[in-house]
């Protein structure tokens, strides 16, 4: 006697056995383990397609802002506003800077030939620059473009004013001679 042995899919998706066309509620060994590496290969793909987008977004994010932050100092850079934006940069003959004071708290800007008082270093034995008197030698303007909303085309605005100024300071003025 002669047995046929089919494999058969029933609508549950189980494979089942018929043996000379009889349904066997018999699952073969190797037909349970053809479909095992699909199921494990299903949920493991869920579950790292979750963990992949928890941690790949975050770190998406982050590298955008870290970019941009990037782009925007690379700008401020160029324009030279990087560490005195919107100030007014007194400096001495070798260019170092003496003070900053904010172009908001200012009423009207140094002119060549004024004399000004500034706080500088302060008084001490580690103190480069003495409070004092100041001549203004020269003087910078910067302007940038205006980046607000609604200004008109070309519009400018003052970024950054540097004032290059001597020490009237007789003490200073000595040491400075000293040094050269």
């Amino acid at each position: 006697m002669i047995f046929e042995c089919r494999v058969t899919v029933k609508q549950e998706g189980m494979f089942r056995r018929s043996v000379s066309g009889k349904q066997s509620d018999l699952i073969l060994p190797w037909e349970a383990f053809a479909r095992m590496p699909h199921h494990w290969m299903n949920i493991i793909a869920q579950y790292s397609s979750v963990v992949g987008f928890m941690i790949g977004l975050p770190i998406m994010i982050g590298t955008y802002f870290e970019s941009l932050r990037a782009r925007q100092e690379a700008r401020r850079a160029i324009e030279g506003t990087l560490r005195s934006a919107n100030c007014l940069e007194f400096i001495a003959g070798d260019g170092a800077c003496i003070n900053l004071v904010p172009l908001e708290t200012l009423h009207s800007l140094p002119r060549e030939g004024d004399v000004l008082l500034l706080p500088g270093d302060g008084v001490g034995a580690t103190s480069v620059f003495l409070p004092g008197a100041y001549l203004v030698e020269s003087i910078e303007h910067i302007y940038s473009p205006a980046e607000i909303s609604g200004a008109r085309p070309h519009e400018a605005r003052l970024t950054k004013a540097v004032a290059r100024v001597t020490s009237l300071n007789p003490q200073m003025m000595a040491d400075a001679s000293i040094r050269t």
